[in-house]
């Protein structure tokens, strides 16, 4: 018998943040998938998780835990998906660990996902992000960080994690070559030129932002750090205040993803080229960015327009007499 909690260890130490150098945010969300796979097996084994066998997590217990998450915690599709997903990573990285485990390991990656529904993006029109952009009041601190946050967070279309971390000497604004440098996913950089306006915004933050022992660019009100529960809430706040000059925000979900969707719809219209939404949001791969191309009527509308419909034949609908289709009904 293998023990687990080794190589649990080394998956969450080693491999993920520094052999695959994935994100911060994705490594949590694989190990708050692991947390509920082990609190499952330990009520199903009466067994701690730290005395737990490899060869006791078997593709039974995973099917098992898989619909214990639909059935019990009510998890959809895509949230079931995500747990398999950092269970099928583990076992990829145990099948060479231990290759006495390659049968176990093979019955598990065999596991289909479970088909989701795909969605449109969620995204705001200009005059809705427009609004939001208006309600930070420039003549205070905190004004002027939520305008610059706001406004670069949605042109540059930043992840949310990108923007928190965003750093000072991240920034450059000489006035021909404003840009900033974003550490994205998987430690990738890019970089992205600023619009006058935005060199603007930023300019008028780090002018009042004082000194700080934190390097990232904007910090919360005690001069640390900025969280992603910050800057969700910082939003959640400013689209609630510009629901009264933007009515239709009040059925909007406005998440900080929502930003980067907005950003990228602009794009897409403006460029009508998906590559380059592809090389400014800082994808991984061209597919990533189909969602878009689904959710931008603008091609759909020309193909309909180029469309020669064939002629329909004439003709009106004429009602049976009431009486004649009584009697044949009889």
């Amino acid at each position: 018998m293998t023990q687990l909690a080794p190589h649990v260890a080394t998956f969450f130490q080693v491999r993920l943040p520094l052999e695959r150098q994935l994100s911060p945010h994705t490594c949590d969300s694989y190990a708050y998938a692991f947390q509920l796979l082990l609190g499952f097996a330990h009520r199903q084994l009466k067994v701690s998780p730290s005395a737990l066998e490899l060869e006791q997590i078997d593709a039974p217990l995973i099917l098992a835990f898989l619909e214990y998450l639909e059935s019990e915690r009510n998890n959809g599709p895509v949230s079931r998906n995500t747990r398999l997903a950092a269970i099928k990573s583990f076992m990829r990285f145990v099948e060479h660990r231990v290759p006495s485990s390659i049968d176990q390991v093979r019955r598990i990656l065999a596991i289909p996902e479970k088909r989701s529904d795909q969605r449109l993006v969620k995204h705001l029109t200009v005059a809705e992000m427009q609004a939001v952009l208006n309600i930070p009041d420039p003549r205070t601190r905190i004004g002027v960080r939520d305008r610059a946050m706001l406004h670069i967070g949605f042109m540059a279309g930043l992840r949310v994690s990108e923007l928190v971390n965003l750093r000072l000497n991240d920034v450059t604004l000489c006035s021909s070559k404003a840009a900033i440098l974003i550490r994205g996913k998987g430690r990738k950089e890019r970089s992205l030129p600023l619009t006058g306006e935005t060199t603007n915004a930023i300019r008028s933050w780090i002018g009042v932002r004082g000194p700080s022992a934190a390097p990232e660019l904007f910090l919360n009100s005690r001069g640390s750090h900025l969280t992603r529960a910050g800057f969700e809430y910082v939003l959640n706040k400013h689209v609630r205040a510009a629901t009264a000059q933007c009515p239709s925000l009040s059925s909007r979900r406005v998440s900080p993803h929502c930003l980067r969707h907005t950003c990228a719809m602009i794009i897409l219209r403006a460029t009508r080229d998906i590559r380059k939404v592809s090389l400014w949001l800082g994808h991984a791969s061209i597919q990533s960015t189909e969602i878009y191309t689904q959710a931008d009527p603008t091609d759909k509308l020309e193909t309909l327009e180029a469309l020669t419909p064939p002629n329909l034949r004439r003709g009106r609908f004429q009602a049976p007499d009431k009486l004649m289709d009584l009697l044949k009904k009889a």
